[in-house]
């Protein structure tokens, strides 16, 4: 059984009810309920005896570290099965970390634990390292975003890294580390020998100086499959570094995230030749990257290679326009793989989304997600889109938030709708003005076709 609810404030007759229904729960999901301390008291009992739960996730309450202390006496009984124990924004400080390196030392079912958002600091993840250091640790997954660490963290975690193989994912991300500790750190997971398959190192202080030694984790590692490094300004020059790495044979990386990293469309070049010979790579974001229509055309070359195996494509905010979508039309006519492509906030125009459109219409095309969002576009376009909707039975999902449709392209895209070939599931339409008679015809549309789900 599997309990999950969200953002409800729990009145004390509701948390009664809810409690008798957690005794045989094997999944308790409870974020954003305004729970306190004194629901962790409950809690406890109720991971002491109910050995089936396994999941227990509780982000955004306000614990406190003392709430934190009434579940870790749950969690160190001997009947405890909890593996995945999320406590994200939940109020803790150094504090707690005692308490959990107690429970990572004693609990050899904990698999994951996610702290992130918290007021740790690097004195507090230094005691829980020592937890992950005890030989009856078994911790696979560990995140520590936004949890005030600086550069002195890194020393133990390498230590932690050295003595626990288990561990498969890190991240670290929004945490000032700077470039000397990044590469200290990448040095350590040379080293260590965990099979790391996810590190995230988002917004960490890193520029191309760390680049070199994060190359070296992608050539050393092949077990690292996910890489998110956004939110750092490693610019073209740390690029052409990390693509050393990426594009070694030992390399398997997947998922690629190097969103507002400073590139332009002099990286293209070298994320081309990424994504037309790397066949592990299945999902690469470019968001926020002054990519332009020529560094987006060198792409959409790349994905018209046979070898080009990637899946999800994101290009938000490139600075592209009309000029490029030619170019885009002819990949999604070509590659059979890309099922994701995120494209909005760019000045696509009308004409843009027209000559897009003749890509998707083609048989080779089988795009399920398609985001336009702000991207100039008006009624002008909607018949067009609207086509591809009633077509296109593998397009599920389709944003058009932040573009002037006004009521003549919202009918349109109604229309589509209600046909029984379109099998769109989700439409997002954020900040688009319409008529009272439209919003009820919208209404209507999601009573007719309840699998629809139109997000405004």
């Amino acid at each position: 059984m599997e309990l999950d609810i969200q953002c409800e404030e729990m009145s004390p007759s509701r948390w009664a009810e809810l409690l008798t229904t957690m005794k045989s729960c094997k999944t308790i999901r409870l974020d954003d309920c305004n729970l306190s301390s004194s629901n962790c008291e409950d809690l406890s009992s109720i991971i002491n005896t109910n050995p089936s739960l396994t999941e227990l996730k509780l982000n955004n309450n306000e614990l406190g570290d003392e709430g934190v202390e009434f579940l870790c006496k749950g969690l160190l009984t001997p009947s405890c099965s909890l593996q995945k124990l999320w406590l994200q924004n939940c109020n803790l400080t150094s504090a707690s970390c005692e308490t959990l390196r107690s429970v990572l030392s004693a609990q050899p079912s904990l698999t994951e634990l996610h702290v992130g958002d918290n007021r740790l600091g690097t004195a507090g993840v230094k005691v829980l390292c020592q937890g992950l250091m005890n030989p009856s640790c078994k911790l696979q997954k560990l995140q520590l975003e936004y949890c005030e660490l600086t550069a002195d963290i890194v020393e133990s975690l390498n230590a932690a890294l050295q003595s626990k193989p288990t561990l498969k994912e890190l991240s670290l991300s929004n945490n000032t580390l700077g470039d000397t500790a990044v590469k200290q750190l990448c040095r350590g997971l040379v080293e260590a020998s965990c099979n790391l398959e996810l590190l995230h190192l988002e917004n960490c202080g890193i520029t191309s100086d760390s680049c070199m030694e994060i190359s070296a984790v992608l050539r050393n590692k092949s077990s690292l499959m996910d890489l998110s490094v956004g939110d750092n300004k490693i610019g073209d020059s740390g690029l052409a570094l990390l693509c050393q790495g990426l594009m070694h044979p030992s390399c398997k990386i997947q998922k690629l995230w190097l969103w507002d990293c400073d590139l332009t469309s002099a990286s293209c070049k070298d994320l081309s030749r990424l994504i037309s010979t790397k066949e592990t790579l299945t999902e690469i974001s470019l968001i926020d990257n002054n990519l332009r229509d020529s560094g987006m055309e060198m792409l959409c070359q790349a994905l018209k290679d046979p070898k080009s195996k990637l899946q999800e494509l994101w290009v938000r905010e490139c600075g592209l326009t009309t000029a490029c979508c030619k170019a885009v039309s002819s990949a999604l006519s070509t590659n059979k793989h890309l099922k994701v492509l995120h494209i909005g906030e760019n000045k696509l125009g009308d004409a843009g989304v027209e000559l897009l459109c003749e890509g998707l219409m083609h048989p080779n095309c089988n795009i399920q997600s398609l985001w336009l969002g702000n991207c100039d576009l008006t009624a002008g376009c909607c018949a067009t889109l609207a086509t591809v909707m009633a077509t296109k039975q593998c397009l599920t999902e389709l944003d058009l938030s932040y573009n002037p449709l006004e009521d003549e392209g919202i009918r349109k895209i109604c229309e589509a709708l209600k046909k029984p070939s379109c099998n769109v599931q989700q439409l997002i339409l954020y900040d688009i003005l319409w008529s009272s008679e439209v919003d009820d015809e919208l209404r209507a549309l999601e009573e007719s076709k309840p699998e629809v789900k139109i997000i405004s």
